[in-house]
């Protein structure tokens, strides 16, 4: 093949597909704008329904609590998220006021059991609430949380007039550090969200191009006259693929790159500050080229891929019919990518497509095993070099140029082994 071909034929490709309305849109301006404005919506909308909840005021019935236990009322009635609604009638009755909404939950104190009676003054906190209601279970969250910090205070009194130290009664504690900084958790973060959207948008940046170079041809009728100029078959194939792999791969990093400038907008939209705290790390430098030749080596197998099957379609709608099943199982490996505990073992390393992924993943984490990364790159080099092949034996065979066979891919695959058999 003439490189020199090849390459007159790909910048016809690219300006193309340059001017095709779909084509920039799916490829070029989704990539760029559409899934960090996605995921920043989605952290404001998940931080509004948290304010918005926190905001709401819930009505909480308090039946007579002795003196001793009025401090627990008395933080109930200071926290102004709470209306406490004094009451006087029986349990039954607030417990249809629950159920109709008129209340979210009520609270009595009643005696302890036989081992708590052991302490003067004890008593057991009951609380009616509605688990259907979003309300009634928030009314639950802040009354725990009120008696918790009630029954510190309560037993710290009680160790102070017995003389108990702090220091004898603190001798058994638990202390917990956190290891991670915030630099860790950003790393986490962009861990588990770069493979995915990678995935997802490397598939769709090549969706369009590749049924454009394929159906698209047919349908403008194009499609032969590109077939009579003097570039062999092998060379118009070649120069067909580098195209829908190069959109391919610019789709991810382009989404890479969009998301790696508004991570301080997409965190600080998760509310409490934290984005402010998270927007420490990021992406490191050293796992940029892993990135970006994992981009690559997935846009080289999704493209050829999308084209083996696309290469059958007469039209748009019937390459979009025909591609969506691949499409599917490329994008099948993101549902288990979600796992925070997925390892990066040899045997999944030898998985085309989940590797990358997981690959991607351990570059962020700065954590990629030796052996796991030496086996993805053979295994994907191997699939490209595979499905390239296969790529450029169907788009080089009469039937699949002229449009006569039938039955898409699979159908030509029956006809081809029949035909090797009969020869035979």
């Amino acid at each position: 093949m003439d490189p020199g071909q090849i390459w007159t034929l790909y910048r016809h490709e690219i300006r193309s597909a340059l001017r095709e309305r779909s084509i920039v849109i799916a490829s070029i301006l989704v990539p760029l704008i559409m899934y960090p404005t996605l995921l920043w919506v989605g952290f404001s909308a998940v931080s509004f329904l948290q304010g918005q909840a926190e905001a709401v005021t819930t009505r909480v019935g308090v039946a007579p609590v002795p003196e001793l236990h009025q401090p627990l009322v008395d933080s109930l009635a200071a926290d102004r998220r709470i209306q406490v609604v004094p009451w006087e009638g029986p349990d039954g009755a607030a417990a249809t006021e629950i159920a109709r909404g008129r209340m979210e939950a009520w609270m009595e104190l009643t005696p302890p059991d036989q081992a708590g009676a052991a302490m003067e003054g004890n008593a057991q906190v009951r609380v009616l609430f509605t688990g259907v209601r979003e309300g009634s279970r928030s009314a639950l969250d802040r009354i725990e949380a009120l008696t918790d910090e009630h029954r510190n205070r309560w037993i710290a009194e009680w160790r102070s007039e017995l003389g108990v130290a702090d220091a004898v009664w603190g001798d058994y504690a638990v202390v917990m550090e956190d290891q991670a900084t915030s630099e860790d958790i950003t790393r986490f973060i962009l861990a588990l969200l770069v493979p995915l959207l990678t995935l997802i948008m490397v598939a769709l940046a090549a969706f369009y191009p590749a049924i454009d170079a394929t159906a698209g041809e047919r349908e403008r009728n194009t499609w032969e006259t590109l077939m009579t100029v003097s570039a062999p078959r092998s060379a118009i194939a070649t120069a067909k693929y580098l195209y829908v792999a190069t959109f391919g791969a610019v789709g991810g990093l382009l989404n890479l790159a969009a998301l790696a400038i508004s991570l301080r907008w997409i965190l600080a939209g998760a509310g409490n500050g934290m984005g402010e705290e998270l927007v420490q790390g990021g992406i490191p430098f050293s796992a940029i080229p892993v990135i970006v030749a994992g981009t690559a080596l997935l846009g080289l197998f999704v493209a050829a891929g999308m084209l083996v099957f696309a290469v059958f379609a007469r039209n748009f709608k019937e390459g979009q019919s025909m591609i969506t099943p691949f499409y599917v199982v490329i994008l099948l490996p993101a549902l288990f990518l979600q796992s925070p505990n997925l390892e990066f073992t040899t045997g999944l390393a030898a998985v085309p497509v989940v590797n990358v992924a997981l690959l991607l993943r351990g570059a962020i984490l700065g954590d990629i095993p030796f052996l796991a990364g030496l086996i993805t790159l053979i295994s994907m080099a191997v699939s490209v070099v595979a499905a390239v092949a296969l790529a450029q034996f169907v788009m080089r065979r009469e039937e699949v140029l002229l449009g006569t066979g039938t039955g898409g891919f699979w159908g030509f695959i029956t006809r081809t082994l029949r035909g090797r058999r009969t020869e035979a």
